[in-house]
């Protein structure tokens, strides 16, 4: 691999997307509690996670989205309004109900033939070792790394994660490339450590990101086009 001897990827929108309906799903959990919707899901990809509050649970980190979601189209939900919409959204959520996003399984396999492969995913262990069943791929790491506050590592772009990935993996930051949806957390992780950085976005891009990543992908497909 030209420049690059390990790579770490993402999981969720790098690796794999929810194979739910999420538009009906966050529908339906408006229609739960009796309120039109507030935003959709285009008004929740367009917010930067990286910038929300710690979460330490699934609930947490939905409520914080949520309550994002509704300032980024200017309606004013209560915080109890908020809640009763978590509840009802996660009773509906299967977190483990994902699918391959197009080309990630060919790109991770092309890394693993070029060298050590880590996972470095902001959620919990239980939570995202059932989606990596799921895909077929638990043991297709050399090594990984889950970003859970309550086990006391914060998500990325904290650097503590990738340090730690880095230090298992034995490679040097500048020779290792984050592959990751999220600029504020992937992005701006990889560069706090030194490491280069591959974005893949999830949706189409708008205007020119930020921060600059080393590398950009229409999809993860084209990983291999870097060696």
């Amino acid at each position: 691999m030209s420049g690059i001897d390990a790579v770490c990827f993402d999981l969720d929108g790098t690796l794999c997307v929810s194979a739910q309906d999420r538009d009906r799903l966050l529908s339906d959990a408006f229609a739960d509690i009796g309120i039109d919707p507030a935003f959709d899901l285009a008004d929740l990809w367009a917010v930067d996670t990286s910038s929300l509050p710690t979460a330490e649970s699934s609930f947490e980190f939905h409520s914080n989205l949520f309550g994002a979601g509704a300032r980024q189209t200017g309606e004013t939900l209560s915080q109890g309004t908020i809640e009763s919409l978590t509840d009802a959204y996660l009773a509906r959520y299967d977190p483990a109900a994902v699918e391959p996003r197009d080309g990630a399984l060919d790109a991770l396999e092309a890394a693993r033939l070029n060298g050590p492969v880590g996972l470095v995913t902001n959620g919990g262990e239980d939570v995202q070792t059932a989606k990596l069943r799921t895909l077929g791929i638990e043991d297709a790491f050399d090594v990984r790394v889950f970003c859970d506050p309550a086990d006391g590592i914060e998500p990325k772009p904290d650097p503590r994660p990738l340090e730690l990935a880095l230090g298992e993996l034995g490679t040097p930051a500048e020779r290792s490339l984050m592959v990751g949806d999220s600029l504020g957390a992937d992005v701006a992780g990889a560069h706090a450590v030194g490491m280069q950085s591959a974005w893949v976005p999830s949706t189409d891009p708008d205007g020119d990101p930020e921060p600059t990543p080393t590398h950009v992908l229409d999809f993860p497909g084209q990983l291999s086009m870097l060696w």
